[in-house]
Protein backbone atom coordinates (compact mmCIF):
# COMPACT_ATOMS: atom_id res chain seq x y z
CA UNK A 1 0.00 0.00 0.00
CA UNK A 2 1.45 3.39 -1.33
CA UNK A 3 1.09 6.66 0.73
CA UNK A 4 -1.60 8.54 -0.75
CA UNK A 5 0.39 11.84 0.16
CA UNK A 6 3.87 11.40 0.48
CA UNK A 7 5.63 11.87 3.82
CA UNK A 8 6.94 16.18 3.68
CA UNK A 9 10.98 16.91 3.99
CA UNK A 10 12.02 20.64 4.36
CA UNK A 11 10.72 22.47 1.09
CA UNK A 12 7.32 21.08 2.17
CA UNK A 13 7.25 20.99 6.03
CA UNK A 14 8.74 24.54 6.43
CA UNK A 15 12.02 25.15 8.82
CA UNK A 16 9.92 24.36 12.19
CA UNK A 17 7.94 21.54 11.44
CA UNK A 18 11.34 19.95 9.99
CA UNK A 19 12.66 20.92 12.74
CA UNK A 20 9.89 19.56 14.95
CA UNK A 21 9.43 16.49 12.77
CA UNK A 22 13.17 15.75 13.43
CA UNK A 23 12.51 15.86 17.12
CA UNK A 24 9.52 13.63 17.39
CA UNK A 25 11.40 11.00 15.20
CA UNK A 26 14.05 10.84 17.54
CA UNK A 27 11.82 10.70 20.69
CA UNK A 28 9.81 7.77 18.69
CA UNK A 29 12.88 5.96 18.16
CA UNK A 30 12.35 6.36 14.44
CA UNK A 31 14.61 8.06 11.28
CA UNK A 32 11.14 8.98 10.55
CA UNK A 33 7.68 9.51 11.73
CA UNK A 34 5.70 9.58 8.53
CA UNK A 35 3.00 10.47 10.70
CA UNK A 36 4.59 13.89 11.32
CA UNK A 37 6.29 14.37 7.81
CA UNK A 38 3.09 13.76 6.30
CA UNK A 39 0.61 15.93 8.66
CA UNK A 40 3.73 18.59 9.19
CA UNK A 41 2.71 19.54 5.35
CA UNK A 42 -0.54 21.61 6.81
CA UNK A 43 2.28 24.07 8.56
CA UNK A 44 0.26 25.73 11.19
CA UNK A 45 -2.72 23.51 11.27
CA UNK A 46 0.33 20.54 12.26
CA UNK A 47 1.52 22.76 15.28
CA UNK A 48 -2.26 23.66 16.41
CA UNK A 49 -2.82 19.73 16.08
CA UNK A 50 0.34 19.03 18.04
CA UNK A 51 -0.68 21.56 21.03
CA UNK A 52 -4.46 20.03 21.38
CA UNK A 53 -3.41 16.54 20.92
CA UNK A 54 0.44 17.26 23.20
CA UNK A 55 -2.65 18.73 25.84
CA UNK A 56 -4.27 15.02 26.08
CA UNK A 57 -1.08 13.45 26.34
CA UNK A 58 1.11 13.22 27.54
CA UNK A 59 0.04 16.45 29.45
CA UNK A 60 -3.91 15.09 30.67
CA UNK A 61 -4.92 14.61 33.34
CA UNK A 62 -5.53 11.14 32.88
CA UNK A 63 -3.00 9.03 34.35
CA UNK A 64 -0.49 8.03 31.19
CA UNK A 65 -1.40 3.97 31.57
CA UNK A 66 -4.98 4.84 31.74
CA UNK A 67 -4.27 6.63 28.59
CA UNK A 68 -2.47 4.23 27.12
CA UNK A 69 -4.94 1.64 27.85
CA UNK A 70 -7.50 4.07 26.22
CA UNK A 71 -5.32 4.67 23.01
CA UNK A 72 -4.21 0.97 22.36
CA UNK A 73 -7.84 -0.43 22.87
CA UNK A 74 -8.88 2.48 20.17
CA UNK A 75 -5.73 1.24 17.89
CA UNK A 76 -7.13 -2.17 18.77
CA UNK A 77 -10.90 -1.27 17.41
CA UNK A 78 -9.43 0.27 14.70
CA UNK A 79 -6.90 -2.27 13.21
CA UNK A 80 -4.73 0.76 13.46
CA UNK A 81 -1.17 -1.11 13.26
CA UNK A 82 0.54 2.40 13.09
CA UNK A 83 -0.73 3.43 16.57
CA UNK A 84 -0.18 0.60 18.21
CA UNK A 85 3.18 0.14 16.87
CA UNK A 86 4.29 3.81 18.78
CA UNK A 87 1.81 2.92 21.59
CA UNK A 88 2.35 -0.44 22.66
CA UNK A 89 6.32 0.79 22.99
CA UNK A 90 4.82 3.82 25.13
CA UNK A 91 2.47 1.72 26.87
CA UNK A 92 5.25 -0.43 27.98
CA UNK A 93 6.90 2.79 29.74
CA UNK A 94 3.36 3.24 31.48
CA UNK A 95 3.42 -0.13 32.91
CA UNK A 96 1.10 -2.08 30.26
CA UNK A 97 2.58 -5.37 30.69
CA UNK A 98 2.67 -8.30 27.74
CA UNK A 99 -0.47 -9.28 29.90
CA UNK A 100 -2.76 -6.37 30.20
CA UNK A 101 -2.12 -5.89 26.15
CA UNK A 102 -3.88 -9.42 25.52
CA UNK A 103 -6.44 -7.91 28.05
CA UNK A 104 -6.86 -4.93 26.16
CA UNK A 105 -7.07 -6.85 22.93
CA UNK A 106 -9.63 -9.80 24.66
CA UNK A 107 -11.77 -6.43 25.97
CA UNK A 108 -13.40 -4.96 28.94
CA UNK A 109 -15.44 -7.97 29.17
CA UNK A 110 -12.11 -10.18 30.10
CA UNK A 111 -11.14 -11.17 33.73
CA UNK A 112 -8.40 -9.38 35.62
CA UNK A 113 -10.07 -5.88 34.80
CA UNK A 114 -10.47 -3.41 38.34
CA UNK A 115 -13.98 -1.84 37.88
CA UNK A 116 -12.26 1.18 37.09
CA UNK A 117 -10.58 -0.03 34.10
CA UNK A 118 -13.68 -2.02 33.08
CA UNK A 119 -15.83 0.80 33.35
CA UNK A 120 -12.78 3.15 31.11
CA UNK A 121 -12.52 0.59 28.59
CA UNK A 122 -16.27 -0.16 28.32
CA UNK A 123 -16.11 3.61 27.43
CA UNK A 124 -13.95 3.20 24.80
CA UNK A 125 -15.52 0.42 22.98
CA UNK A 126 -19.15 2.53 23.34
CA UNK A 127 -17.72 5.70 22.05
CA UNK A 128 -15.83 3.79 18.81
CA UNK A 129 -18.67 2.17 17.70
CA UNK A 130 -21.39 3.78 18.31
CA UNK A 131 -20.50 7.55 18.74
CA UNK A 132 -22.24 7.94 22.20
CA UNK A 133 -22.00 6.76 25.58
CA UNK A 134 -25.11 4.86 27.05
CA UNK A 135 -26.55 5.85 30.52
CA UNK A 136 -25.45 3.02 32.10
CA UNK A 137 -21.32 3.04 30.85
CA UNK A 138 -21.89 7.28 31.90
CA UNK A 139 -23.14 6.55 35.07
CA UNK A 140 -20.29 3.75 35.46
CA UNK A 141 -17.79 5.87 34.05
CA UNK A 142 -18.24 8.60 36.53
CA UNK A 143 -18.17 6.58 39.88
CA UNK A 144 -14.25 6.84 39.08
CA UNK A 145 -13.77 10.36 37.21
CA UNK A 146 -14.65 13.89 38.21
CA UNK A 147 -16.13 15.46 34.97
CA UNK A 148 -12.99 17.46 34.17
CA UNK A 149 -11.90 13.69 33.51
CA UNK A 150 -14.82 11.94 31.61
CA UNK A 151 -14.30 15.22 29.18
CA UNK A 152 -11.00 14.52 28.84
CA UNK A 153 -11.49 10.69 28.15
CA UNK A 154 -14.13 11.38 25.58
CA UNK A 155 -12.06 13.59 23.84
CA UNK A 156 -8.98 11.37 24.19
CA UNK A 157 -11.09 8.04 22.35
CA UNK A 158 -12.39 10.31 19.43
CA UNK A 159 -8.69 12.08 19.18
CA UNK A 160 -7.36 8.85 18.85
CA UNK A 161 -10.28 6.95 17.08
CA UNK A 162 -9.96 10.37 14.19
CA UNK A 163 -6.13 9.96 13.91
CA UNK A 164 -6.72 6.31 12.89
CA UNK A 165 -9.27 7.19 10.63
CA UNK A 166 -6.57 9.84 9.39
CA UNK A 167 -3.74 7.10 9.23
CA UNK A 168 -6.25 5.06 6.88
CA UNK A 169 -7.26 7.67 4.63
CA UNK A 170 -4.12 8.93 4.17
CA UNK A 171 -2.29 5.38 3.83
CA UNK A 172 0.40 6.74 6.28
CA UNK A 173 2.85 3.71 6.33
CA UNK A 174 4.19 2.29 9.63
CA UNK A 175 7.64 3.45 10.96
CA UNK A 176 10.67 1.31 11.81
CA UNK A 177 10.40 1.17 15.29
Amino acid sequence: MRPRISPGRLRELGLINWIVWQVLSRAAGTEDAHLFSTLGRTRGLFRGWLHYSGKLMPGGRLPRHESELVIIRVAHLRGCDYEMDHHIALGRRAGVTVEILDRLRAGPGAEGWSDKHRALLTAVDRLVRTRDLDDDTWTALAQHYDERSLIEIVLLVNQYDGLAATIAALRIQRDSV
